[in-house]
C-alpha cells in the first residue's frame, strides 16, 4: 500500500492539527489507494511576524512549503509540502480603512501548487491600532486585548473574535482543504489551470 508523506512548515500544534483534519475529510479523493502521514518541520516564512496584506500572507504561506521542498530528502512516494500563513489584508472602501484576520494555505507536490484561503473576520479598532499602526505582533496583542497567555496556540484570534464559533484550527482547515482541491478534484481543474511550480 502507498504510503504518502504530507510535510507542514510548522510544529504548531493548531496547524498541524488542522492539517490533520483537513486530510481526514479528503483523504478518500487524495489518497484513494493508500494512507498518509503528517509530518511538522519549522520552516521560515520569509515574511513580517505579522503580514499586513494579503499578498505578503500569501508570500509566506509558500515560502514555508518551497523552504521545505527545497531541503527534503529523497522519499520513495507521493509526498506534499504544505505552508500556512496568517495575517491581516489591510484595505480601503469609500475612504474608510478595514483590516482583515486571514489564513492562507499553499500546498505543492513539487511539480504543480495551489493556494487556499480561510475566508475573513474583521479585526476591531483596538487592535487594528495596536498591530497595523504601532507595529505589534497579533499573538501578543490579542493576548492583550482578551486578557489571556498563548492564544495562538489554543484558540486563536479567530477563537477570540467569533466567540470560538471558528478557531484558528478551523480556519487553518479550511484554509488547506481549499488549496488541495485541485489536486483531490481534478475533473473540475485542467492541469493549464494550476500554477506551476517557479
Amino acid at each position: 500500500m502507498d504510503r504518502a508523506l504530507v510535510i507542514v512548515g510548522s510544529k504548531r500544534r493548531p496547524k498541524l492539527d488542522a492539517v490533520a483534519e483537513a486530510l481526514s475529510s479528503i483523504s478518500e479523493a487524495l489518497f484513494p489507494t493508500g494512507s498518509y502521514e503528517v509530518v511538522g518541520e519549522e520552516a521560515e516564512s520569509g515574511v513580517a511576524h505579522t503580514p499586513l496584506s494579503r499578498e505578503e500572507i500569501m508570500r509566506g504561506a509558500k515560502n514555508r512549503a518551497e523552504a521545505l521542498a527545497l531541503r527534503a530528502s529523497p522519499y520513495p512516494g507521493l509526498r506534499f509540502f504544505v505552508g500556512l500563513e496568517g495575517g491581516l489584508d489591510v484595505c480601503s472602501e469609500s475612504g474608510k480603512r478595514w483590516v482583515f484576520l486571514e489564513n492562507w494555505a499553499y500546498v505543492t507536490d513539487g511539480r504543480r501548487a495551489s493556494f487556499g484561503q480561510s475566508g475573513a473576520v474583521l479585526l476591531p479598532d483596538p487592535l487594528v491600532r495596536r498591530v497595523v499602526d504601532e507595529g505589534a505582533e497579533l499573538a501578543a496583542a490579542v493576548d492583550e486585548f482578551a486578557g489571556g497567555r498563548g492564544i495562538r496556540d489554543a484558540q486563536g484570534a479567530w477563537g477570540v473574535l467569533t466567540g470560538n464559533r471558528i478557531t484558528r484550527r478551523e480556519a487553518f482547515r479550511v484554509a488547506v482543504i481549499n488549496a488541495f482541491a485541485p489536486f483531490y478534484n481534478n475533473a473540475a481543474y485542467s492541469a493549464g489551470r494550476m500554477a506551476a511550480k517557479d
